[in-house]
């Protein structure tokens, strides 16, 4: 077929035209991808997004992400590239490390990794041998497939040892410092996916200290909340920190990684510090060529991370979990430790005699998106997770506030208590209530726009 549009027709050359252009050629060309992403971008318009692990990309951020800066291939570093006609990319590049080291107050920063899953296997196998003995939090607690778990690259190429929660769900420093004395780690993992609490990071370093670790801290769930100044730091308790940029940086789809005062420390062969040892792993140990619009779309995420329009949401984030959590607790929900320091609200729907799986089916079908998890301390099959996360990433940048958080405890309550099947197929909401709800989230999401922030 044909291309009906040139993308360099016009005089001079805007980025408007080229943009504009494509949608058109998107459109002419394949209007089957073209008519899903409408469709896509209107269900996120009308629907209440709870996943914590999402968030809503800026206009700005997006337009980055399609840029022409794709085009070039740029293996290496700025200034060191292994192809002509980067001198752009290595400013952009530039700009996303200063960025990022301004933003995190950290000494060094690699902006090119794919995702934070691939961060943290970067970091491993930087500073440590296959079969050397990692400590990180085990998966039904909260921790990560990258922090050590069997089915992961984690816990297979390495002795993972996991430690969990006590009773009262919170992390019990003790046991990690029981188990690191015991099982003497090259590295220790703090970090978490469904973990609602602060992390005492101080506390971490000094059990690694103790025991000769690295520490190696994953903050992807609260890289926001520790921009703003609402979550303690890592910067100068961990060695290393990565992140992903698309939580609470609002950024596209890729991965971080950080240090501190710890950057120019000299490992094992006393000839390179740790973050020439990450340099060198980044590339050209496990990646190629880096993806330069991602990474100046994560530099203008992190632009846009020292607005004042950020910080408010960061503080809206965390009001807005916290009141969702009580209100849910009103309602007769058990809520895992009672409450939240960050964008999580874990419920246990144990007591309900329900799953998450179908609760997580049945709210989808009302508009109202969350997902599924595991409670800490039950003893159930992976399959079956009897409790869903909640987040309030998206709702916040939407401009949701106490009485809009109020309301979604009580929608959810009216899904949740009004549901019938026992399998994936066959659970459903009365129709009725599903079409209250439906209306409900409508006129929520109206007078919310997914861009209002």
């Amino acid at each position: 077929m044909r291309v009906k549009f040139n993308y360099w027709s016009t005089n001079d050359h805007t980025l408007i035209d080229l943009l504009a252009n494509g949608l058109d050629d998107l459109k002419e060309l394949d209007n089957q991808l073209y008519s899903l992403f409408c469709v896509e971008h209107k269900r996120q318009m009308n629907e209440l997004m709870m996943v914590a692990s999402c968030s809503i990309v800026p206009p700005a951020v997006l337009i980055c992400q399609s840029m022409s800066a794709g085009n070039v291939t740029a293996e290496g570093y700025p200034g060191r590239r292994y192809h002509a006609g980067c001198e752009n990319i290595d400013a952009i590049e530039n700009a996303a490390i200063e960025r990022a080291k301004q933003v995190f107050h950290a000494q060094y920063a690699n902006v090119q990794p794919h995702s934070a899953s691939s961060a943290n296997q970067i970091v491993l196998f930087s500073l440590l041998n296959p079969g050397d003995t990692i400590l990180g939090m085990d998966l039904p607690s909260g921790g990560h497939l990258s922090h050590g778990a069997k089915i992961s690259y984690s816990g297979t190429c390495f002795n993972a040892v996991s430690y969990s929660l006590s009773e009262d769900f919170l992390i019990d420093y003790d046991q990690v410092e029981s188990l690191a004395i015991k099982h003497r780690p090259k590295l220790i993992i703090c970090g978490t996916t469904a973990y609602p609490r602060q992390v005492d990071f101080k506390r971490f370093r000094e059990i690694a200290d103790k025991v000769g670790a690295y520490l190696l801290a994953d903050i992807s769930h609260i890289a926001g909340l520790v921009i703003a100044g609402l979550h303690p730091s890592p910067i100068d308790y961990a060695h290393v920190i990565t992140t992903c940029t698309h939580k609470q940086i609002f950024g596209p789809r890729g991965g971080l990684i950080l240090s501190g005062k710890d950057a120019g420390m000299l490992l094992h062969d006393k000839k390179k510090s740790l973050a020439e040892h990450i340099q060198r792993a980044v590339f050209p140990f496990f990646q190629g060529a880096p993806i330069p619009n991602m990474i100046a779309a994560k530099a203008m995420a992190l632009q846009l991370t020292q607005t004042e329009n950020y910080k408010t949401t960061m503080y809206r984030i965390l009001d807005n979990s916290r009141v969702l959590g009580a209100a849910l607790m009103s309602l007769g929900f058990d809520i895992i430790t009672g409450g939240t320091d960050t964008h999580i609200v874990l419920i246990d729907l144990t007591r309900n005699g329900i799953s998450g799986n179908l609760a997580e089916r049945a709210l989808e079908q009302c508009g109202i998106i969350v997902n599924k998890n595991n409670v800490p301390n039950r003893n159930s099959k992976s399959t079956i997770s009897m409790g869903i996360r909640l987040g309030t990433n998206s709702l916040a940048q939407r401009g949701f506030g106490q009485i809009e958080m109020m309301c979604c405890a009580e929608i959810i309550s009216k899904v949740i208590g009004n549901m019938t099947g026992d399998t994936w197929d066959t659970v459903a909401v009365n129709d009725s209530i599903r079409k209250n709800v439906r209306e409900q989230v409508g006129e929520l999401c109206n007078r919310f726009p997914i861009f209002n922030y």
